[in-house]
């Protein structure tokens, strides 16, 4: 096994994860409400709160769940059966004790105390068009409020790898509370793994986050669009070359045509499980890193977490939300022996 796949062997947690604490509110709707709303199609847009509202009022019937790339990448994980905690702000609201039932229902250790003033808990408008494309329109509300002081660095040192949202990055106490956690994790002998989580995420942040792969980051999740912004080229094997041997491993989702893991000079090309029709593509980046962080802190080759990322990638998208309403251990057990 190499060297980038040891764990410190103290560590009680396998992943804990940095990310937005956010409800999601899922409605299947029509290319024509994006057009009249002026939504720009499969993106995700940071809205206000009064913009929310106007979304929500004008939406149609809407299923409301716990949601959060990150805490949704948790969740996954703990349904295969890992140890995972997760570090997100909440309100002490309606939304809040959604969000914290959901996320410690599944096993997930979540000891950050809601916010008692300020914006609200925060929410993603997501619509899912009739081809299963996901459009997000996201208010921040109280998760923009995570400080440093708000981190329980106990659980950032008890875990093997630390995964952190590049959402996080709009918000500068967030982007303060982000580092401090890395280095502490760093410090204790984890490792740090890390999602581009959204093209134009990238867009705006691109030059901190290259420091970021160059050197402080063991594992990157992107998919094809998010890698080519980071390294501005519209060629796939171009960003590649770029992004090879900037961090010990990267993994790249590419939709239909699978996924691409790098470490070094080795790549695997990870095809696709085709488990039903597509219906809502939300949270198959989410899942994929759950599958893959679960195969990766159990200390298995780099193809098996491409092909249990792909796994629970492939089951997400046969339902509508992004937390599974199928057993992924079992699922596990059914297609990868």
């Amino acid at each position: 096994m190499a060297e980038s796949h040891r764990f410190q062997p103290s560590a009680s947690l396998d992943v804990v994860g940095i990310g937005n604490a956010i409800v999601d509110v899922l409605v299947q709707t029509q290319d024509s409400f994006l057009e009249q709303h002026g939504l720009s199609k499969g993106g995700m847009a940071l809205i206000d709160e009064q913009q929310a509202e106007t979304l929500y009022q004008s939406s149609g019937p809407g299923l409301e769940t716990s949601g959060g790339s990150v805490a949704n990448t948790m969740v996954g994980i703990a349904q295969l059966g890992g140890r995972t905690g997760f570090i997100g702000r909440v309100r002490d609201d309606q939304l809040g004790s959604i969000f914290s039932h959901d996320i410690r229902a599944v096993g997930a250790r979540f000891d950050t105390p809601p916010a008692t003033s300020g914006a609200t808990t925060a929410r993603c408008l997501i619509y899912v068009t009739p081809d299963a494309e996901r459009t997000m329109c996201t208010f921040l509300g109280a998760s923009t409020q995570l400080e440093p002081q708000d981190l329980d660095l106990s659980m950032v040192k008890e875990t093997k790898v630390l995964y952190l949202e590049g959402y996080l990055w709009d918000s500068p106490a967030a982007k303060r509370a982000f580092i401090a956690a890395a280095e502490a994790c760093r410090e204790a002998g984890g490792q740090v793994a890390l999602s581009l989580s959204d093209g134009f995420c990238v867009d705006r942040h691109r030059e901190s986050f290259l420091d970021l792969v160059n050197g402080h980051v063991d594992v990157l999740f992107a998919n094809e669009a998010e890698i080519k912004a980071l390294y501005e080229t519209d060629n796939f094997d171009t960003a590649l070359e770029q992004v090879r041997g900037c961090c010990s491993v990267t993994a790249i989702t590419r939709a239909g045509e699978g996924s691409v893991v790098l470490e070094g000079n080795q790549r695997w090309n990870i095809g696709i499980f085709n488990l039903g029709s597509l219906v809502d593509t939300t949270g198959a980046g989410d899942l994929y890193a759950g599958g893959f962080l679960h195969a990766y802190t159990q200390g298995e080759s780099l193809e098996r977490c491409g092909e249990l990322g792909a796994l629970c990638a492939g089951q997400i998208v046969t339902q509508l939300g992004a937390r599974s309403q199928v057993c992924l251990k079992e699922l596990r057990s059914e297609h990868l022996r």
